[in-house]
């Protein structure tokens, strides 16, 4: 489980700047203005981690029971909340209701995790879903030019067996990109500029945290 410090932010699009060294870059720009509404402490919970909200809610938009954590935490109620588990000595550094900031969190140059829902796609065939090549057009095929072709098997065991691939729902899960390079941060518009592309559509919630198989998970102690 990833539990290097992270925060939430919300993908704005691409774009691409020049580095220091006149080097064109393709950019994701995430605007990650996220404020810290609750913890779990191992005292209580027997685990550690920050409750992170981000956008603005309306009171009456929401539940009794929800309304009412955000006026015991006296913070302002959000719209999108998400637990993010860290150690403890992280989760201590944190106070209810302060902004994550960003150059505390991340430095250019690091490397990170995104997690987010991918941009859905309806119901599509196995030519885009899954990459298929497609029947041949030649000796009078016809209608099948775009068909998966077999899904069963003979007598034995006489079934369709489980994870066949077949036309179906595409996109609208989640997904994490792996080892994506901060390329630039811009705290006081509380923006994040990563390297390659992002998944989710414009606009869709993402968690960017320090990442897990590389080393540069975490910022060094300054």
């Amino acid at each position: 489980m990833n539990q290097h410090p992270g925060t939430l932010g919300r993908k704005l699009g691409m774009t691409q700047y020049f580095d220091d060294n006149s080097v064109l870059h393709r950019v994701t720009v995430i605007e990650a203005a996220a404020y810290v509404v609750g913890k779990r402490t191992m005292e209580v919970d027997g685990y550690s981690a920050l409750i992170v909200g981000l956008d603005e809610r309306k009171e009456k938009h929401m539940s009794k029971p929800l309304a009412g954590f955000f006026k015991k935490a006296g913070v302002d109620p959000k719209r999108i909340v998400k637990e993010l588990r860290m150690p403890a000595e992280v989760v201590a550094e944190y106070e209810i209701g302060n902004k994550i900031e960003l150059d505390k969190v991340f430095e250019v140059g690091q490397i990170v995790d995104v997690r987010a829902k991918t941009r859905g796609r309806g119901f599509s065939g196995v030519v885009r879903r899954h990459n298929f090549k497609g029947q041949i057009t030649t000796h009078g095929t016809h209608e099948y030019r775009r068909h998966g072709g077999s899904i069963g098997t003979n007598m034995t065991p006489g079934r369709t067996l489980k994870g066949v691939k077949m036309p179906g729902q595409y996109g609208n899960k989640e997904c994490s990109m792996l080892n994506l390079k901060v390329a630039r941060i811009i705290p006081e518009e509380d923006l994040l500029l990563l390297r390659g592309g992002v998944p989710s559509a414009r606009n869709g919630v993402v968690v960017i945290r320090g990442a897990v198989k590389k080393m540069g998970g975490r910022p060094k102690a300054k």
